[in-house]
């Protein structure tokens, strides 16, 4: 086998894993870069590889950065298969769609996308609809024999319907990880253990840190929504919408019923993650035993007193006119677009409302200008001032820290040849390949965009 790094190298963002034998050649994943400007213009070169000799592309997960480009596939020759869980697939769907829909608008007000001046979308919707036409369903632990690769999906507990993909090419075993999980969550399964992988792409997005406990951030999450009423403020919640969102939904609904926060007025304002949430309510099959416990006794988790779903732009503005205190969880979850700059133009400067970050910020983008203590930023042009409170809790990651990462990979440490760390910083990369060598004795490295190895 040769596996060569296409994006997610020393970087977050840009996931695409191309595996070659002498019979086939396939992707995992095939996502879209993000990052301010530069990253713009790089999801839209040429791919580096025939698109038309790719077989067919196996999909760990529906977040952008992990099939952003994958209609783009299509547009440049690819006419092969494309597998996911049945869950990843619907919530695929609605992300590209709403993906588009972005990159339309931004051809119309710039007459080009990002920096690459070539006034073309991405994809388009000829290209979108071929791709969901080639979209099979892949449940887990279903095998997929092509070209000689054994191929099945793996629960990896990060999102709704996220998967691990495992390759057995002739007795080598090759685990690409996709985003794993963080457990325990309050939706989903926990991530499967692997114990014979001989080689393995990880994720590591906090290889670098360990996050605070887990059990912690309800009672968090329930102090900084009582400071929020107590101060008559706003709580903005820049939100992910798949899984962040939903998680956040079932711990007020649980918060609500016991009786631990007051009452008031909270909007989910994103229509994306509406679409999403409707995806969750399809698949209670995926929920952990919790999750399914309560549903089974009758509880909607996803409805509680004083939640309200603004679907449309006038709903979305007349959030306005709702006198604080109130809870706003809006997208996009970096603050980079999507209704919540709305909010933000409009409470960032007032000092008795909160900001609270629940996800990972990027190194650029506005949610960590905030996060790190900016004293204004920058929103529709406009210089904000930054008075309210900022908030963290990392307790609501989606990604495992350092030491779960490093005991992901100690489960084969006993048949692991080589580990590949991928989707993080250089700095949390590379602390995260250090830390397998020295402390399992692992051969690891922190790929480069464009690397290639001969997997024996």
């Amino acid at each position: 086998m040769r596996l060569t790094f296409y994006g997610g190298a020393q970087e977050v963002t840009g996931a695409c894993y191309l595996l070659e034998s002498d019979e086939i050649k396939i992707l995992v994943d095939c996502g879209l870069f993000q990052c301010p400007k530069v990253c713009e213009a790089r999801s839209h070169e040429p791919f580096p590889f025939n698109a038309s000799e790719i077989e067919a592309v196996f999909v760990t997960h529906a977040h952008i950065d992990h099939i952003g480009r994958v209609p783009k596939l299509f547009k440049e020759g690819f006419a092969g298969k494309i597998y996911s869980t049945p869950a990843t697939k619907d919530l695929a769907k609605i992300m590209l769609e709403d993906n588009l829909q972005l990159l339309k608008k931004a051809v119309a007000k710039n007459g080009k996308n990002g920096e690459n001046g070539e006034g073309e979308l991405l994809f388009g919707d000829g290209d979108l609809k071929s791709a969901m036409e080639n979209w099979g369903d892949l449940e887990y632990h279903e095998e997929k024999n092509i070209g000689g690769f054994k191929i099945k999906l793996l629960d990896a507990g990060h999102i709704l319907g996220s998967a691990m993909v495992e390759v057995q090419a002739g007795a080598k075993k090759l685990v690409f990880s996709g985003d794993l999980g963080n457990p325990p969550t309050p939706l989903l399964r926990p991530t499967e253990k692997i114990t014979d992988a001989n080689f393995m792409l990880i994720e590591s997005t906090y290889g670098d840190r360990v996050h605070e406990d887990r059990k912690e951030r309800k009672v968090k999450i329930e102090r900084v929504i009582e400071d929020a009423v107590k101060n008559k403020g706003v709580l903005m919640i820049p939100a992910f919408s798949l899984e962040r969102t939903q998680e956040l939904l079932f711990e007020f609904n649980s918060l609500v019923e016991e009786g631990r926060v007051p009452e008031v007025p909270v909007f989910l304002d994103s229509p994306l993650a509406i679409r999403a949430t409707e995806v969750y309510r399809k698949y209670e099959r995926y929920y952990n035993k919790e999750a399914k416990y309560i549903i089974d006794s009758g509880d909607k988790v996803f409805k509680f007193p004083m939640l309200k779903f603004t679907l449309k732009t006038e709903e979305s503005k007349a959030i306005n006119e709702v006198p604080p205190p109130k809870i706003i969880i809006a997208g996009s979850g970096m603050s980079t677009g999507g209704r919540i700059l709305h909010h933000e133009r409009r409470y960032l400067s007032d000092p008795n409302s909160t900001i609270l970050m629940v996800g990972y910020q990027a190194a650029g983008s506005r949610g960590r200008q905030i996060q790190d203590g900016a004293k204004s930023v920058k929103i529709f042009g406009e210089e904000v001032p930054v008075r309210c409170r900022v908030e963290t809790i990392q307790g609501y990651s989606a990604h495992p820290d350092r030491d779960a990462l490093l005991a992901f990979v100690q489960n084969s440490a006993d048949t692991l040849q080589k580990v590949f760390c991928v989707q993080g910083e250089p700095a949390a990369s590379l602390f995260l390949v250090q830390r397998i060598r020295d402390y399992l004795g692992i051969d690891a490295i922190a790929p480069r965009y464009g690397d290639s190895f001969e997997l024996k």
